[in-house]
């Protein structure tokens, strides 16, 4: 099977966008308005998530859920930070809807979301006219199971962590890579990485940098109680399990989606971690290239 494209030109014709805004950004009120009027001098059609039109008090605008939003849309336009891009993939990822994100930056550091918002518009322009470049973003599939019961089933864009509560010892995660023991863990916890997510906890943890298109899953112990226990990158077809080993002296754990949603795993309870089979489409900023946007948000390489 030949393996999809991980950049392309934009080919679908763009006739709605759906637009979503980070909760608790007052100052997206007016960009908002701004960019619905200017897409309704195109001929464009525009639908807004609840919150957001709260906000902007437009009464004209059609409007709906968040999680109804990539159905509805040829194109989402993101306004906020990283999280609010997490959030948003994992409502495309839930809708299997098959549609590309343009995340415009208003967070602080604002990694996922490198375009710029004077950029804003050159860049909806590109989309619109089908000249944007589209990166193929992988996602991670992981599934918790406690016996024979399914406690969660998601697909998430950065990560899957399992970490220990606070005043917990150290975690023991007996980790197995298809039906292959890898190691028993001995760590503060284990993240595991999409190369999108290489540079969010797993590089603070030190995990490598993945380029995003790489097709690869990264495993960074967090603070590893043996200096042997490295970060390691595995094929993207790796199937990689992982059991906490719970007892007096490691009493508690949690896993941890995204940094969305998580809850406190029990002995024995097993976290399955492969690639998602559909990708995330996410628009390129013109502007610049990863390496750039390495050097600019991660000051990286500098002295």
């Amino acid at each position: 099977m030949t393996a999809p494209p991980r950049s392309r030109v934009q080919p679908r014709s763009i006739r709605t966008i759906g637009i979503i805004a980070k909760a608790r950004l007052p100052e997206a009120a007016s960009v908002v308005g701004d960019i619905v009027r200017w897409l309704r001098t195109r001929g464009l059609e525009t639908v807004v998530e609840t919150r957001t039109a709260d906000r902007i008090g437009h009464s004209d605008t059609l409007v709906c859920s968040a999680s109804e939003l990539p159905t509805r849309s040829d194109l989402l336009l993101v306004l906020g930070g990283d999280g609010t891009v997490l959030g948003v993939a994992r409502d495309v990822s839930d809708s299997d809807a098959d549609v590309p994100i343009l995340a415009i930056n208003f967070g602080s550091l604002g990694f996922l979301t490198e375009v710029t918002l004077p950029e804003l518009y050159d860049s909806l322009q590109s989309v619109i006219d089908g000249t944007a470049r589209i990166d193929q973003r992988q996602m991670l599939h992981a599934t918790v199971r406690r016996e024979d019961k399914s406690l969660a089933d998601r697909v998430v864009l950065n990560d899957v962590v399992i970490g220990k509560a606070a005043l917990s010892n150290i975690l023991e995660l007996a980790v197995t890579v298809g039906n292959q023991f890898m190691t028993n863990f001995q760590a503060d916890g284990l993240i595991i990485a999409s190369p999108t997510g290489s540079t969010a906890y797993s590089m603070a943890a030190g995990g490598p940098i993945v380029h995003p298109l790489v097709e690869a899953l990264v495993l960074t112990p967090i603070a590893p109680h043996t200096l042997t226990n490295r970060p390691i990158v595995l094929p993207c077809t790796a199937e990689v399990h992982v059991r906490p080993v719970l007892n007096v002296s490691h009493r508690s754990a949690y896993v941890s989606l995204d940094g969305q949603s998580g809850f406190e795993l029990l002995d024995g309870d097993l976290v399955t971690v492969t690639r998602s089979p559909r990708p995330l489409q996410v628009v390129r900023a013109e502007a610049r290239n990863y390496f750039s946007v390495l050097r600019e948000k991660l000051k990286w390489g500098e002295r």
